[in-house]
């Protein structure tokens, strides 16, 4: 669970005393003491920091200095102070009280600013394609883009609005113990406000919850009325019909369409001036990042990517100076709606379903006490104008993953290229496509950045360590609780993925180094045997480059901004920092301490000034790599093990994957092939009892990065796309090899 962050007195003075007790002043030169490392600090630090590389003038300049003085608060904890009013009645309506103090503003020339927008101007004259020019009449036109308008956004509506505030209000204080936000990271969010730039909420996705609980949040705290960007698959026409007077924007079907459709360029020029007079009115935007809760595919959102890349538009075309962006994160205990099945389709949500669907749970919060805890997190904020600046710099040549790992995987190449990976996902929407190719670029990188900096500071919650803690360490002991095998280690498995974020790149390297001792010590041999064998840098920068290649980034969430080899050494010290890795001298090499320079009495340590013809590096020998052995403290083995079990069902789904290349059906579609996998991971969950790779978003991934590696191949047909095994990977010869090459990172 997240540490606190302001620090208990009681527990200073517990730590003095007992650092009085173990002190060798107090009980004598002869006792030993053991030296313990903390990991990464006593409490955990601020994690939502934005990049110094791509922003360094928000970095500075938009952080809290006293952000770590501030604690947590309660959201939904409205009491009698809230108010501005005291007395026996006002506590027993404090909530009503509360939603009739929070400022709405309201506007009711919106519509018209949207219709005088230049872009719609020049439809409606003509002078635009698809308007009036093109054999339709104005006023046509005119009730096309009011009905368009209509579609994504309606005026809002004060009274509703309160009414719902309050309603929500009582309903999330029976359905959540507490929801907290900390404090100083809201004094960071108010501090932007102040820099006068329109604020773009860009969020994590774990609930159909969130799109009211994060405005509700926010508004809570003075920001006003966020408009949401909601996704018109999950609700009906009569729930969008309700959230757009409540602030809810949906994309129409239309601008979707192709880019030389009339319809799809007049929806689309409709919701960029939507999204203008949006940003120029100051109105905070909320964007989902991340596709709703169990939706197999992809993680990032293409929606997301969407009215992210008409924000960029805007801003680069200078209607306005700039936006603030802040990355938001939202953690449950048990998310609310957590569906059961993951192998159909989302349903929309109905009006009248969702009011069943409030009342069944509150009915069930009244019968029992399983209230959970929310925690939201918002990131530091940064610059948009800033990043689309700076960020261009850090792009470099990219390859695919075929040209970059397939050779190793075959045994033709041992050298990995020195390029990064490229690994796009995500569909590329209409709304995005009417960007020119180096700003969808941009959209995508920014989608990760803000993604990656979103997960890294959401709070790891009690029943993500609980179910980790019961699949991977105490599968097999004296517990009161033991998990039964079935699809109760499959829920166990996705509770636990949410840790993995916070151990990623340890978990990186543990298998890495599994995968380094694949080929010298047998994978059951003793932790004392394995400890023996020396690891130099270069191999294992080599074995984490080819875990990073194989991993999709969906997983892995890297910053754009950062080198794949910048990765690889951030790994290599978060192993030597939890005390996994120890460096080891080569026999014969300079201590690597030894910063002194050698042969001092041959050359002069000084020379004339202007002097360029030799450099100081002259005078020093170039050290070779470092070297690393295991640790072989007591603790170390099963910390191993515990790291290399947080991938492992995405490696043994992979490997179970290149199994079922010579059982499969092939041709076939790729929905039809991805059941087939399916059932044959469910079919090997039974036989060999590892249920928690029996996940259909593992099997998609799965097939995906073969797509990517080059193992299977789309081609078109009049039936549709069809999946085809490369001739590569037709023999039985190269199947085996990729089986190998996945299992050589798993620890048994």
């Amino acid at each position: 669970m997240d540490a606190m962050l302001k620090s208990n007195p009681q527990d200073q003075q517990m730590g003095n005393h007992s650092g009085q007790e173990t002190s060798p002043w107090a009980s004598g030169f002869g006792m030993k003491m053991e030296a313990i490392t903390p990991f990464l600090g006593k409490y955990r630090p601020f994690m939502g920091r934005c990049c110094q590389t791509c922003t360094p003038k928000s970095w500075e300049s938009l952080f809290h200095r006293s952000i770590m003085d501030l604690g947590f608060c309660n959201v939904i904890l409205v009491k009698e102070e809230n108010t501005r009013f005291r007395g026996w009645l006002v506590r027993r309506l404090c909530y009503f009280l509360w939603s009739l103090e929070q400022h709405i503003p309201t506007s009711s020339d919106v519509s018209q600013k949207i219709m005088e927008n230049t872009g719609v101007q020049k439809l409606l004259s003509g002078r635009a394609p698809g308007g009036a020019g093109e054999g339709q009449a104005p006023d046509l036109v005119m009730k096309e883009v009011q009905r368009i308008l209509g579609h994504i956004q309606a005026t809002l509506c004060p009274f509703l609005l309160r009414l719902f505030s309050w309603a929500l209000l009582w309903f999330l204080n029976r359905l959540f113990l507490n929801v907290q936000l900390h404090k100083g990271q809201m004094k960071m969010v108010h501090k932007a406000v102040q820099e006068g730039s329109p604020l773009v909420f860009l969020s994590t996705h774990k609930s159909l919850l969130d799109g009211f609980l994060l405005p509700f949040v926010l508004l809570s705290q003075g920001l006003g009325v966020v408009r949401v960007a909601l996704d018109p698959r999950t609700c009906s026409p009569a729930l969008r019909t309700l959230l757009r007077k409540l602030g809810g924007l949906f994309l129409p079907p239309e601008a979707n369409l192709s880019l030389d459709s009339s319809d799809g360029i007049l929806a689309r020029a409709v919701v960029r001036a939507a999204v203008e007079q949006l940003l120029v009115s100051g109105q905070p935007l909320l964007i989902f990042l991340e596709e709703p809760p169990g939706y197999p595919g992809p993680r990032l959102s293409a929606l997301g990517q969407a009215w992210l890349g008409l924000v960029v538009q805007v801003v680069q075309e200078g209607i306005i100076p700039d936006a603030t962006l802040v990355p938001v994160a939202i953690a449950y205990d048990l998310v609310p709606d957590a569906p059961c099945d993951m192998n159909h389709g989302l349903a929309p949500l109905g009006l009248w379903t969702g009011a069943l669907a409030v009342f069944r749970k509150l009915c069930n919060c009244w019968g029992c006490n399983r209230r959970v805890c929310v925690r939201v997190h918002l990131a530091q904020p940064f610059s948009l104008q800033e990043y689309t600046i700076n960020a261009r710099s850090c792009w470099g040549n990219r390859q695919t993953l075929e040209h970059l790992l397939q050779p190793i995987v075959l045994g033709e190449c041992n050298v990995v290229p020195d390029t990064e990976k490229e690994q796009e996902w995500t569909p590329s929407t209409g709304l995005l496509l009417t960007l020119k190719e180096e700003d969808q670029l941009l959209v995508r990188r920014l989608s990760r950045h803000v993604l990656s900096a979103s997960v890294a500071s959401s709070a790891v919650m009690s029943t993500a360590i609980m179910a980790t803690l019961l699949l991977l360490k105490h599968q097999k002991g004296d517990l009161v609780v033991v998990p039964r095998p079935g699809p109760g280690l499959t829920h166990l498995a996705r509770l636990s993925m949410e840790l993995l974020p916070t151990f990623l790149s340890e978990a990186v390297g543990a298998c890495a180094v599994r995968g380094l001792l694949a080929g010298r010590v047998p994978p059951e041999g003793p932790w004392e045997l394995q400890g023996i064998e020396l690891l130099s840098q270069n191999e294992l920068y080599r074995q984490i480059l080819l875990l990073l290649h194989l991993l999709p980034q969906d997983l892995l969430l890297p910053q754009p901004c950062q080198s794949s080899y910048c990765y690889c050494q951030e790994v290599l010290d978060r192993l030597i920092q939890c005390g996994l890795l120890v460096a080891e001298e080569t026999p014969g090499s300079r201590p690597a301490c030894d910063t002194g320079r050698q042969h001092l009495s041959a050359k002069l340590l000084w020379k004339p000034s202007g002097d360029f013809t030799d450099s100081e590096s002259d005078d020093f020998e170039e050290p070779g790599g470092r070297c690393f052995r295991l640790s072989q403290q007591s603790r170390c083995p099963d910390f191993f093990l515990f790291l290399c079990r947080l991938l492992s069902p995405i490696l043994k789904a992979f490997a179970q994957a290149a199994t079922f290349l010579h059982l499969g059906q092939l041709p076939a579609s790729e929905a039809s092939y991805s059941e087939q996998l399916f059932q044959f991971l469910q079919d090997c969950a039974q036989e060999e009892g590892i249920f928690e790779c029996a996940d259909p978003n593992l099997a998609i991934s799965a097939i995906w990065t073969f797509k990517d590696l080059g193992v299977l191949q789309q081609m078109p047909s009049p039936t549709g796309p069809q999946l085809y095994l490369s001739p590569t990977f037709a023999s039985r010869d190269n199947q085996d090899k990729l089986e190998q090459f996945i299992r050589q990172f798993i620890c048994s």
